[in-house]
Order: structure tokens, then C-alpha cells, then sequence
């Protein structure tokens, strides 16, 4: 059976991480906004839709939406490195959620939205610990509580096997988009690169960029 092929960079959905490449899995809410986000990115190879951190083997959208599974809405990543660093990644990730909504982002609520990092490697798990400390304390100096984000090592991406909701916003450029940042800069990958060497005593610089997402009224599910 062929693989069905991604919308923007034609190529096989579920394809293995070319050499030189990386994967991560992440979860900002509805996986929709979230996936046009990435495949937006320079150096992105490929993006896909999806679900992860729960028990039941080979969800559907409706299975996980009922409640029960434990599987978050993610989006697997696939990336070189040598292009776009993880900590831009991270970057990404913190200024374009809210990671302190626990079980829910905005006015979509339960489990399966929660804010997750399921990592591929050791490193990658220790650099998103790393950088959810800097990010919550810049969180707390504006006034936001604990970081609720899951960070993990990645177990298993299971794909949507709803096809529709590969690169929905490519198919459906008004679709709904319910992403949106809480407005506090995390740190730009420099910094946080500096933070890993043991002499370096600064602070890390704010980002020049990057303000809240925006919102679509209606869902269209």
C-alpha cells in the first residue's frame, strides 16, 4: 500500500528520519495550527498530525476526543539540525502555546491538549528541561503560574488516520486555528546555548520577536 504523500514537501507521510536529520514530537492544543507552524520553518523536512503519550494502540481523532485514551494531539517534527536548531524549536514552542493551562489550551478542553515534548533523544530531553526552566521563570516575572508541559521521551507517535487532518490548513486556509502565545519572549537560541557552558555568568538576551498567535472563531470539526 503507498504511503499518502504530505500536501506541501511531497513526500511519503510516516517516512524514516533521513541521516542527519531529527525528530521531535510536541503538543501545543489542536494539532492543526501547530503543524502549519513547523512546516513553515526553514529546515523542516516533514510535519504530520497525530497523537502520543496515551495506552491505546492506533487512535482515530474520535477515540482521543472522547476521552480515555491519555494520548495528547501532537505534531511529529523532522528536521536538520544543521538548519534549524532544536533550541529555535523550543523557541517555537514556548512563545506560540500557553504551557500553563494544564488540560487544555484556550477554550479547547480536556487531556489532549495539553502542552507536551516527547523527545527523540537524551539530548533533546535534557535541553527542553533546560529551557522550561528558563521559560518558567520568564513566565513568573510576568505573572503566569507553573508550566504544566509534559516532557518526555517520546514512546510512540501514532499518525491520524484521518487524512483530512494532514496539513489541514494547507487544504483549508481559514480553518480554525485556536493557537496563541502568552506574549513572553523565551530565550533566543544563543542564550540558551550559553547557559550550557559552566563559565558563562550573563544573562540570556530576550527575543526581539515573536507576539501571541491569533484565533479563529469557530471550529470546524
Amino acid at each position: 500500500m503507498t504511503a499518502p504523500m504530505h500536501a506541501i514537501f511531497n513526500r511519503p507521510l510516516g517516512a524514516a528520519v533521513p541521516e542527519g536529520h531529527e525528530e521531535v514530537v510536541l503538543g501545543m492544543g489542536c494539532y492543526w495550527g501547530v503543524e502549519r507552524l513547523f512546516w513553515q520553518q526553514e529546515g523542516v523536512w516533514l510535519t504530520e498530525v497525530g497523537f502520543a503519550g496515551g495506552t491505546q494502540p492506533e487512535p482515530t481523532y474520535k477515540q482521543v476526543c472522547a476521552g480515555g485514551t491519555g494520548h495528547a494531539e501532537v505534531v511529529r517534527v523532522v528536521f536538520d539540525p544543521a538548519r534549524l536548531s532544536f533550541d529555535h524549536i523550543l523557541k517555537l514552542f514556548w512563545e506560540n502555546h500557553d504551557p500553563t493551562q494544564g488540560d487544555r489550551q484556550g477554550n479547547d478542553v480536556g487531556d489532549q491538549y495539553r502542552s507536551a515534548i516527547y523527545a527523540a533523544t537524551e539530548s533533546q530531553l535534557i535541553d527542553a528541561e533546560r529551557s522550561r526552566v528558563d521559560y518558567n521563570n520568564r513566565l513568573a516575572v510576568a505573572g503566569y503560574p507553573e508550566i504544566t508541559t509534559e516532557i518526555a521521551r517520546l514512546d510512540k507517535f501514532w499518525p491520524a488516520p484521518e487524512l483530512d487532518h494532514q496539513q489541514y490548513l494547507h487544504k483549508v486556509p481559514n480553518g480554525y486555528c485556536a493557537m496563541k502565545g502568552t506574549g513572553v519572549q523565551a530565550s533566543m537560541p544563543s542564550a540558551m546555548e550559553n547557559a550550557r557552558d559552566p563559565d558563562f555568568d550573563g544573562n540570556p538576551e530576550p527575543s526581539p520577536s515573536s507576539g501571541p498567535g491569533s484565533a479563529v472563531a469557530s471550529r470546524l470539526r
